[in-house]
């Protein structure tokens, strides 16, 4: 867990760029370009072998991608980060890298809809198991976990079911069986959370969410923190003889994304990189906002259930408080009568917005069960555990008090 006081977020808006600006503008310019001249034919072939930093092709790199990737280092700590076109693009290019045919991986069914998807039907495909347990019972982890393990993976808040496990207990077991373990930590951002405090090897943000500064742009991230021996790895064991702790590192950015084309253009780095620079501000006033909204849904005779971890009756505020401190995200869900009771609630609503995505500067409101999950079948439908009458609401940066009316008064609403 970090704070304010521990956030370098004055060395985030100060970061220097990798090349001074030519006309010194202190935002750094986006480069749209595809391509990068060379004056001669020497300096292309260093630079294609990677013998002198300088960038070739923007799938590759970017100047302006490798600057936004340089704010992400100072804020997370992490040694190496990999912008991409999107978080689950950042899921999978993980998987890529370290899952071959014959490995497994070793999660929880309570996941994002589309995390879930790509590891019980696309990978399975390319011959990767998926193993699901629960998360929150680390001797049912340990289970599941063998010779053919590629990672354990988690979301540090499940998403939509608000679910925390143990950071530092699954990590001190995927260790002790020698695997990576690999997180999405999209729900708390760092001024607020630090995988490597936790043991986390692998870390995931879909930056879509709080850092694009409002959800003005969609980019994944993949933080290496280079705390996991890559020896260990069947697939990663002959490249980290050579490479040592960087394995994953070279793998990922010298073949895997490269190839697979997942790529954060220009545009999408220089406005995540303006969004870093009031994460901090806009994370705090979310959060405490959606604990605000979570006491007052409580209240409500209509309102069955609410669930958000910074509640003091919640089953997770204990290890929740350990892991995140005071503002465990702002995202809560709440439980209606049924469905139909949901839909009605939906569409009476005036201020906070019907739409998918999180920690926009909007309130968004979903049913995860209908849209998100909505095209899984029964009997996977029955494995996410994603109840008819859940809603989801993401808080964003209206006033409080207009959001509880909003939500009062589509409860209440007389024909």
């Amino acid at each position: 867990m970090t704070d304010k006081a521990k956030f370098p977020q004055t060395e985030i808006i100060r970061k220097q760029f990798p090349q001074k600006d030519v006309h010194g503008a202190i935002s750094m310019p986006v480069y749209s370009s595809a391509a990068f001249e060379f004056d001669t034919a020497e300096e292309m072939e260093d630079a294609f072998l990677g013998k002198n930093g300088k960038h070739t092709y923007t799938r590759i790199s970017n100047p302006t991608v490798e600057a936004f990737e340089s704010r992400v280092q100072t804020a997370s700590g992490a040694p190496h980060v990999m912008a991409v076109a999107s978080g689950m693009a950042a899921i999978s290019n993980v998987f890529l890298t370290i899952a071959y045919s014959g490995s497994n991986i070793v999660t929880s069914t309570h996941l994002f809809g589309n995390t879930f998807s790509l590891f019980l039907f696309t990978l399975k495909e390319f011959g990767v198991e998926v193993r699901f347990c629960n998360m929150l019972d680390v001797e049912s982890v340990e289970k599941q976990i063998d010779e053919n393990t590629c990672g354990v993976f988690t979301e540090i808040i499940t998403n939509p079911h608000i679910e925390v496990a143990d950071l530092s207990a699954l990590s001190a077991l995927a260790h002790k069986k020698g695997v990576p373990l690999i997180a999405d930590s999209t729900i708390v951002p760092w001024n607020f959370f630090k995988a490597a405090d936790f043991g986390i090897d692998i870390e995931i943000v879909s930056s879509t969410k709080y850092i694009s500064g409002g959800a003005t742009s969609i980019g994944g991230l993949i933080l290496d923190y280079q705390t996991y021996d890559w020896e260990q790895s069947k697939k990663l064991h002959n490249l980290a003889k050579m490479t040592g702790k960087r394995a994953f590192q070279v793998k990922l950015r010298g073949e895997i994304a490269r190839n697979m084309g997942a790529t954060m253009s220009p545009q999408v780095a220089q406005l995540q990189s303006l969004g870093l620079e009031t994460l901090d501000l806009r994370f705090r006033q979310e959060a405490q906002s959606c604990l605000e909204l979570a006491k007052f849904l409580k209240t409500l005779p209509e309102v069955q259930q609410v669930n958000y971890n910074g509640l003091t009756d919640d089953p997770f505020y204990a290890i929740s408080k350990k892991q995140f401190g005071d503002y465990p995200g702002a995202m809560l869900t709440f439980s209606l009568k049924d469905k139909a009771t949901c839909f009605a609630f939906i569409n009476r609503l005036n201020i906070i917005r019907r739409a998918t995505n999180l920690f926009d500067n909007k309130s968004l409101i979903i049913h995860p069960e209908s849209t998100i999950y909505g095209t899984l079948s029964p009997e996977y439908k029955k494995m996410v555990e994603v109840p008819d009458n859940m809603l989801r609401l993401s808080v964003g940066l209206e006033n409080p008090e207009d959001l509880k009316a909003d939500i009062l008064q589509s409860l209440r609403f007389q024909v």
